[in-house]
């Protein structure tokens, strides 16, 4: 159980800060980079150094195609332990996943963001087009505003992504 948990430690780390300490390095038993540690733990090619420059040109959509994944699997990291059913599980990801509580974590994390993180928040309000009909279209937008800076933090700055993640107020 104990190499279980390390294992998916270790993967969440490259998912989520895509990067491994020197420590972790170590353990794995070679220097490797975090690409080729990324490769061997999950399976995954990671963008290098030149394709961040075409992360520019990525659509504020396809940013928050991208945020909504990693915030889930955030959310569905931090409440992994205790060990439950998995339909207690589902529940309490459902919950935080939603476009309401996204809103509101937009909003509780205003004073944080920086002016370049405004504005990304704002091309993915902006961006956002239809919404579902149980959902006013601000809520919508704000959801999708707080998806696309997830996604572009992501691939950009996931220290940064990781910093603002931790600032919520999971219950």
């Amino acid at each position: 159980m104990k190499r279980r948990l390390k294992t998916l430690k270790i993967r969440i780390n490259v998912i989520i800060r895509r990067e491994f300490t020197e420590q972790d390095r170590t353990k794995q038993g070679s220097t490797a980079s975090a690409q080729t540690c990324a490769r061997a733990t999950i399976g995954i090619d990671l963008p290098t150094v030149d394709d961040f420059s075409k992360i520019e040109q990525l659509s504020p959509v396809a940013l928050a195609y991208i945020g909504d994944a990693v915030y889930e699997l955030y959310i569905r990291t931090y409440y992994l332990m205790p060990p439950m059913r998995v339909a207690d599980y589902h529940n309490r990801v459902v919950a935080q996943v939603r476009a309401e509580t996204q809103a509101v974590y937009v909003e509780m994390l205003q004073p944080h963001f920086t002016a370049s993180e405004k504005e990304i928040l704002r091309r993915g309000r902006n961006a956002a087009g239809g919404k579902p009909r149980r959902l006013s279209g601000k809520i919508y937008q704000q959801a999708t505003s707080l998806e696309t800076l997830i996604g572009y933090l992501y691939l950009t700055d996931p220290q940064r992504l990781y910093e603002l993640l931790t600032k919520l107020e999971l219950k």
